[in-house]
């Protein structure tokens, strides 16, 4: 594993590996109607809101992973357990490979996955993947003292969405990394800390709750979207909140490390949680035997890769660094910036050239990788004593990126992620032409805001639904430009109902078979969607 850090150098010494890393998925999950039965006690009431603004349904992948497993399994000698998934429904142990081995005897196991690919024989050891460690709108205007960070705003025009007061308040972003000292002390910070926008953390790593330790690079990631210092450094999100969590293990590079993030992911998406940040990506591993190829890099294989794509799944953006490999021999990019709808961020230079350790695409399932672009040398951050310094990497262009889609986001609290994240794509200069250097290039955010304005008043104008509350039945009015369109009505828990086509001439959707309560719908057409709720009295 590389890390993305280039400010400094770690080096290990390997002395051996007696021990083995291994992925343990199980077969169900026994308590599961418990669960659907009563969702607070899977997700906070703000990941709730989170997804039924989205409409999306609960599903097996949110049930705890079964406890009485993890027990039996933990009682096995010589067998530590790691980490644990419910969304994959597995855990990470270490021990020795006998031991492992003999896990599969367990009639609920329903795999075991080494992290070295060639302990993995047929039958319930499933083959292995391998992996590299690379490195509502007020009135009043914003007019921050950027000072020296301004052209990493600048570069974007998110100081056209500050001054519309577009500054991520209200939204929430996890930030996944190494460390975060001097974030509870030092002068940048402040304003987080005086308007109780540091929400909370975890260290993953040490499983405790000191966040506020470990290595500097969380703190440096965290000033490019929170930190405020005036003429000095504005953050592209200040008014964002934020949840800090150590998922990186300085110490070793080791593949639970991936399992770890995953575990953070899901704690996130419980916890409501909007956008996650990710300036780590992995590739090798102090045990060559656990590295990952480029063949991995598809999106789908890696537990990461695979953690990142649920996690989008269940409402939020993941932005994360595409890598600082882009001058090495191997110059692709790592774990999870491969995920599908990942928003992988590459480096540019202040005057908008790619830098030389910017990592490249393609994927290598052939996707366009990088997805955009932003300012990644002499990046504008601060250290762990409060200095204002610069900085270089991919590490610093996907947080600034990070804390603009916060902005976005906050503009069009009612559009899901996979509009933001079009939004995002469209508005960037290499759209038409896209490539596996630059992405689809350098996002004009605000051109992004007024696309999304125009949609979103296109939609409110044109796509109406009434009467609302209703009764028996419901009218839906498509503008005159469309032909068709889909009405779906959904419950509250996002179990679907009614799916129907609806022209001009058969716009009625009959409710009489519905119980009173509230519903949410969803209505598209041509690429168009709008979503809201219905009552039914």
């Amino acid at each position: 594993m590389r890390k993305f850090y280039l400010f400094f150098f770690l080096l290990t010494t390997i002395t051996g590996f007696s021990q083995q890393d291994a992925w343990v998925y199980f077969n169900g999950k026994p308590n599961s109607q418990l669960y659907f039965d009563s969702p607070l006690e899977m997700l906070s009431q703000r990941a709730w809101d989170r997804r039924n603004n989205q409409n999306i349904a609960l599903d097996f992948k949110d049930i705890p992973v079964e406890a009485s497993y993890i027990s039996q399994i933990k009682s096995v000698a010589g067998i530590t357990i790691m980490a644990k998934s419910k969304w994959l429904n597995a855990i990470h142990v270490r021990g020795e490979q006998v031991a492992i081995k003999s896990i599969t005897t367990f009639p609920f196991v329903n795999k075991v996955d080494f992290a070295d690919k060639s302990l993995n024989k047929l039958g319930k050891i499933a083959k292995s993947t391998q992996i590299k460690k690379t490195n509502e709108t007020k009135k009043t205007k914003v007019d921050y003292a950027y000072g020296s960070s301004s052209n990493q705003i600048e570069m974007l025009n998110g100081q056209l969405l500050h001054q519309q007061n577009y500054t991520g308040s209200g939204k929430v972003i996890a930030v996944m990394d190494g460390g975060f000292p001097g974030v509870n002390t030092t002068q940048p910070f402040q304003r987080l800390r005086d308007n109780n926008q540091i929400l909370g953390g975890y260290n993953f790593v040490l499983r405790n709750s000191n966040f506020y330790t470990g290595i500097s690079h969380g703190t440096s990631v965290l000033s490019s979207m929170g930190g405020y210092k005036e003429n000095s450094l504005v953050g592209t999100a200040p008014d964002a909140s934020y949840y800090l969590f150590i998922t990186e293990d300085n110490t070793s590079e080791n593949p639970v490390e991936e399992s770890l993030w995953v575990e953070a992911a899901e704690k996130a998406d419980s916890l409501g949680v909007d956008i996650i940040n990710t300036s780590l990506g992995y590739f090798d591993f102090d045990n060559e035997a656990y590295n990952h190829t480029y063949e991995e890099m598809n999106g789908t294989t890696t537990f990461m890769s695979r953690g990142a794509q649920i996690a989008f799944s269940r409402g939020m953006i993941l932005v994360t660094s595409a890598g600082n490999s882009g001058g090495t021999s191997n110059p692709y990019i790592a774990v999870p910036a491969d995920a599908v709808s990942v928003l992988a961020v590459g480096a540019v230079t202040s005057s908008e050239t790619i830098t030389s350790f910017s990592s490249k695409g393609p994927s290598s399932d052939g996707r366009i990788k990088p997805d955009v672009m932003a300012q990644g040398q002499a990046a504008v951050v601060s250290d762990a004593a409060g200095n204002i310094v610069s900085a270089n990497g991919t590490p610093f262009s996907g947080p600034i990126m990070a804390g603009m889609v916060a902005c976005l986001w906050q503009a069009f609290p009612q559009m899901t992620n996979q509009e933001i994240r079009k939004l995002i794509l469209q508005s960037s200069d290499k759209f038409l032409a896209p490539n596996n250097q630059y992405g689809y290039g350098i996002p004009d955010i605000n051109l992004a805001l007024s696309n999304g304005l125009s949609e979103e008043s296109f939609l409110k104008d044109n796509f109406i639904i009434y009467p609302n509350p209703t009764t028996d039945f419901v009218l839906v009015s498509l503008p005159p430009q469309f032909k068709t369109g889909t009405v779906f009505i959904y419950t509250i828990l996002g179990q679907k109902i009614v799916e129907q086509e609806i022209t001009s001439q058969s716009s009625v959707i009959s409710l009489k078979s519905l119980e009173k309560g509230i519903y949410l719908y969803k209505m598209e057409s041509i690429g168009f969607s709008k979503t809201g709720k219905i009552v039914k009295q």
